[in-house]
């Protein structure tokens, strides 16, 4: 009988361990990653240019993202070039045709035109920053809002002199022309 209750002990330990801990995500071999980034960054201050990429080509070290639905606002019922980010000397500006974003253009104060990319996503990436924790919910109170799936999120991103990358995301929906020229979104960082 004692035998069967340290069993049984020993299994509800176990199980409260399980159930108790903050969810942990793979994140993929980061030692080679820093590896490489280590090899390639040899001699090459933080954010500065890459040799190889001419003197204005800048690698990214980290990304930020924004939620570019919230920063366009109701500017997205007036056609036209409307400003909305600064970051430093940046600004970035989205170009609107009949109610939708035709394309995003990033302006330096020194060098004129940055060169922009366009990347297409099925994950919410505007709220990647920050410090939500995830948390963990049963499966019968998930809401179905919260789990909408096919919802596709295009984002228009720069890098800054420091390296970072700035990206603004929004629907599919509210883009011109859909996901045209957009490579996949890849978190490396």
């Amino acid at each position: 009988m004692a035998r069967i209750y340290r069993f049984v002990i020993a299994v509800v330990a176990g199980f409260s361990l399980v159930a108790l801990a903050p969810p942990t995500f793979a994140q993929g071999n980061s030692n080679k990653a820093a590896a490489d980034q280590a090899q390639s960054d040899k001699g090459m201050a933080k954010g500065k240019a890459d040799k190889g990429g001419g003197p204005d080509k800048v690698k990214p070290t980290k990304a930020k993202h924004h939620n570019g639905k919230d920063l366009v606002g109701d500017k997205i019922k007036t056609n036209g070039r409307h400003v909305i980010d600064k970051n430093g000397d940046y600004t970035a500006a989205v170009d609107v045709q009949g109610g939708k974003i035709a394309g995003m253009k990033v302006s330096h104060a020194a060098k004129g035109d940055i060169p922009v990319t366009k990347y297409k996503t099925t994950k919410k990436m505007a709220e990647a920053d920050g410090l939500r924790r995830p948390v963990f919910q049963r499966a019968a109170f998930v809401q179905v809002q919260s789990t909408y799936i096919g919802t596709t999120y295009i984002g228009y991103s720069y890098v800054d002199e420091y390296g970072t990358e700035e990206i603004y995301w929004y629907l599919y929906d509210m883009i011109l022309d859909g996901d045209t020229g957009a490579v996949e979104y890849v978190p490396a960082y």
